[in-house]
């Protein structure tokens, strides 16, 4: 208030001193004294008031002051209180969830303390048991491994007492013939038919020399005999044995006996072919060339290592060495030939068949021809006949026609036996 009237006065002096400037300069003295002693009213005034509003202000300073320092003093004090209140609960919070969380895990430690327990003994008992079985597995495995070396041995001691027999056999020339001659017939009645080849064949003829097997081979002329093709078993194990031993010990023999000895083996397998060809090679009652049967597969890849060996046997006595094995496979070969060669024969009776088809075929179709013939007269004569029932009718349809029983008692029983015979309408 005090404020608003010390305004009011400084305008009302503002006012006086705007007036006194606009009075003529006559009066401006009195005036200005006037205006001078009004400043100094107003300025004392304003010092005055100046004076008591900064008392007033002061004074509503101090008590705002201590207004907000007790207002300060009692929110700190109450926030104090709270936060102590919010402690103590927060601590009894966190007390019953620590003493929450122990007896959880107390009582999770004890719950997976007891499943652990429970599985330890499960797996104890199936590890037991699976060890148990495993244990009696393997024994009876070791036992079965056991009876089956010991059967194994006693076998062991049975073959070598049977490979002992078995070289008391090889040791006689003509046992081991007879083996090879016993082989080379198993192999042969495995791949070809009894017609296909013969045992203990005579092909030359005033010689008793008769070859072990002979193949027969058809001709040109399936009327013609069969062509024999020789075949031999030869077995020459002493000069072979001798050079295995020689292979085996070759560190310690001179080279030169080694090959002394590699030389009478080939010279005893050529004699051995020397000795097919001179008895058994006989054109045209044979083939030009004959098949040595040798009974292992280490004697036949013995005879090809050889260099040129093969080839000299061949050439210079028309032999071809054949084992066990490459004999099956000629054997194979032959008899696709022979199922060819009967293809082939088969082939040739079907094409004279249908020669001779072909022949009265040809027959066939002049007898049709004049069958065609015949009926087409037949059909030409009926034609006729039909032209002349047509005029017969037209000359008739004047004649009115009798009832049918004047028609039977005028031409007879004939008419009347006639149209009983004829089928009814729709049979």
């Amino acid at each position: 208030m005090t404020t608003t009237i010390l305004i009011i006065l400084i305008i009302l002096a503002a006012i006086n001193i705007l007036l006194i400037i606009l009075k003529k300069p006559k009066d401006n003295r009195e005036d200005f004294l006037k205006m001078d002693n009004t400043l100094s009213r107003l300025d004392l005034l304003m010092r005055d008031e100046f004076g008591r509003n900064r008392e007033e202000n002061q004074k509503s300073f101090k008590d705002n002051r201590e207004e907000l320092n007790n207002s300060f003093k009692d929110n700190r004090f109450e926030l104090t209180n709270t936060l102590k209140s919010f402690e103590d609960k927060l601590n009894l919070n966190l007390k019953d969830i620590r003493e929450t969380v122990e007896n959880r895990l107390k009582t999770l430690q004890e719950d997976n303390s007891r499943k652990l327990e429970d599985m330890r003994k499960v797996v104890d008992e199936k590890l037991q048991e699976t060890v148990e079985k495993r244990f009696n597995e393997s024994f009876r495995m070791i036992s079965e491994r056991l009876e089956q070396v010991h059967k194994g041995l006693g076998e062991m001691q049975s073959l070598a007492s049977g490979v002992g027999d078995l070289k008391k056999v090889l040791t006689n020339v003509k046992t081991r013939g007879s083996l090879g001659e016993i082989q080379l017939g198993s192999i042969l009645e495995q791949f070809l038919s009894p017609k296909q080849y013969e045992q203990n064949a005579a092909v030359k003829e005033g010689s008793q020399e008769r070859v072990e097997y002979a193949i027969k081979l058809p001709r040109k002329n399936y009327d013609d005999e069969s062509l024999l093709l020789p075949v031999d078993s030869k077995f020459p194990n002493e000069d072979y044995q001798r050079l295995l031993e020689a292979y085996e010990n070759m560190a310690n023999l001179n080279p030169k006996d080694v090959e002394l000895i590699s030389k009478q083996f080939e010279n005893s397998v050529k004699k051995n072919a020397k000795d097919i060809r001179d008895k058994y090679i006989n054109p045209p009652v044979t083939t030009d060339f004959a098949i040595m049967f040798v009974p292992t597969e280490g004697l036949y890849a013995e005879i090809l290592r050889r260099t040129g060996l093969f080839e000299t046997l061949q050439r210079d006595f028309k032999i071809t060495v054949v084992g066990p094995t490459n004999l099956v496979a000629f054997l194979s070969s032959l008899q696709m030939g022979f199922n060819t060669l009967d293809i082939e024969k088969r082939s040739s009776e079907v094409w004279g068949i249908l020669g001779a088809v072909k022949t009265e075929f040809g027959k066939f179709g002049l007898v049709l021809e004049r069958t065609k013939k015949k009926l087409q007269e037949a059909a030409n004569v009926i034609d006729e006949a039909g032209i002349r029932s047509r005029v017969i009718e037209r000359k008739l349809r004047t004649v009115q026609e009798l009832p049918q029983q004047q028609t039977i008692e005028l031409l007879g029983e004939a008419i009347e036996v006639e149209e009983d015979n004829q089928p009814e309408i729709g049979e």
